[in-house]
């Protein structure tokens, strides 16, 4: 479930998780504001929607995943970066 009317959704666990929709996050600012950064730089993970607005601020080695609807309405999913870190998984 997206979080747009929370920005953010937190999930406890072995290892946090944080999902976040920042379709209306218009700054750098903003994302911090709602204290971003941190949840970034912690022990949990991030799944952000429209990250767009924060590609600056993310940090090396995330993964990004992109998600297109073809027009038979299945889906074809890349991935771009990240491999190295992953691999001390």
């Amino acid at each position: 479930v997206s979080p747009t009317f929370t920005l953010v959704q937190e999930y406890e666990g072995r290892i946090p998780m944080y999902h976040m929709d920042l379709y209306r996050i218009t700054s750098e600012e903003d994302f911090q504001m709602i204290g971003g950064e941190d949840m970034l730089y912690s022990d949990g993970v991030c799944l952000i929607e429209w990250s767009e607005i924060i590609n600056d601020m993310l940090p090396k080695g995330t993964l990004f995943i992109d998600i297109k609807v073809n027009d038979d309405q299945s889906r074809t999913v890349f991935l771009k970066g990240g491999w190295t870190d992953l691999e001390d998984c």
